[in-house]
């Protein structure tokens, strides 16, 4: 099965993880902190790892305070984790609408969605490109709520010439395998304001601090815990995997760009099928390719897509169809650009090792199949 996305591992990529386990630091070690300083050079803010790219959004929202009572606006063309992480703190999920030709977050729809309780809007980069985070932040202002941006589609992506970890208040990353360069699980918070980044790095460590004490007359090994937090740690091991990847980051972009362009190329004009589309003034580190399969043949061509040996993918189910959120009182017809997406979302295979002929026989068996 030609799968819609997979990893990319060469030998400077094992050496590098061999290395590491032959260290003294298997976690907590300095390849952790070298990981973090590389991830800043492409992030555009200083990072903060973590296990996952779950936890980065769990991290995220407790680093922003968000507790019972506050409300969090974010879109439902999504994986569920962009609201669990939420909703786990207490706080209510308001999903806003998207956009019909991005799919992106409405910033309009978050406006309408903005009360007094607002504390974060979490907006998806996805399929790569980045949200609309300079509307959004003016329309958060007069709520004063944190920008959140969930990038975990989008390292390596710039809007304007900055990169995604610059644009929101705080940003998550997800490292997983299908992602754009992987440390096997992991992920990350990148934040422009230094009170986050002290925030994340305690929680993401227990709660533990090494200063500011409360006691302070106690010998070197005093540590405290001013507020609880979890064990979110990113080991050594994968972070040595992480800085060996990032070396290839922009070549995994510019491979992605390519097979991007010649899906555009050779998909162009096929009757029932609508490509995807950017804003021109963004960069995309183009994470998936999602078609939308019209006249309602979704299902039909998923399934013999699937059939044909090639592994096809719908990204995402509405994240308040799920029974979590169902049984919350959410339900279906909330956001109707959402659910006509979802109805026609198809993402092709997408990764830095696919090759020319099989890209060819994703386009022909796609071709075949909507034209029979």
């Amino acid at each position: 099965m030609l799968p819609y996305g997979r990893q990319s591992i060469d030998a400077a990529d094992v050496e590098a993880v061999v290395a590491a386990l032959g260290s003294d630091w298997l976690t907590t070690g300095p390849r952790v902190a070298g990981f973090e300083a590389d991830l800043e050079k492409v992030a555009g803010a200083p990072c903060v790892t973590v296990t996952n790219g779950t936890t980065a959004l769990h991290a995220a929202y407790a680093a922003a305070g968000v507790t019972r009572g506050d409300e969090v606006v974010t879109t439902p063309m999504t994986f569920v984790a962009t609201a669990s992480g939420a909703a786990m703190l207490g706080a209510k999920v308001i999903f806003a609408d998207i956009e019909d030709e991005s799919a992106n977050i409405d910033p309009a729809a978050v406006e309408a969605a903005l009360t007094e309780r607002t504390r974060v809007i979490a907006a998806v980069d996805y399929a790569g490109v980045p949200a609309d985070y300079d509307r959004l932040r003016k329309v958060g202002e007069s709520s004063g709520a944190l920008i959140l941006g969930d990038a975990a589609h989008s390292i390596g992506s710039l809007d304007r010439g900055r990169p995604v970890g610059s644009l929101a208040d705080l940003t998550t990353f997800s490292f997983f395998p299908t992602k754009n360069f992987t440390t096997g699980e992991g992920g990350a918070v990148a934040s422009i304001r230094p009170e986050l980044v002290t925030r994340l790095r305690a929680f993401r460590t227990v709660g533990v601090v090494r200063e500011d004490f409360r006691n302070p007359d106690e010998g070197a090994w005093w540590y405290e815990v001013p507020e609880f937090g979890l064990n979110y740690r990113l080991p050594d091991v994968l972070a040595a995997l992480g800085s060996a990847q990032l070396r290839r980051l922009g070549a995994f972009k510019e491979r992605r760009r390519q097979l991007s362009a010649r899906y555009d190329e050779l998909l162009a004009g096929v009757p029932g099928l609508r490509l995807p589309t950017q804003r021109p003034e963004v960069d995309p580190m183009r994470h998936l390719y999602p078609v939308r399969v019209l006249d309602g043949r979704r299902r039909e061509v998923f399934d013999r897509m699937r059939e044909a040996g090639i592994g096809v993918q719908v990204n995402y189910i509405p994240v308040y169809w799920h029974p979590v959120f169902e049984d919350l009182g959410y339900r279906r017809g909330m956001c109707p650009n959402a659910e006509a997406f979802y109805a026609e979302e198809l993402s092709l295979p997408l990764f830095a090792d696919l090759s020319d002929d099989d890209q060819d026989r994703v386009v022909e068996t796609l071709r075949g199949i909507l034209g029979s």
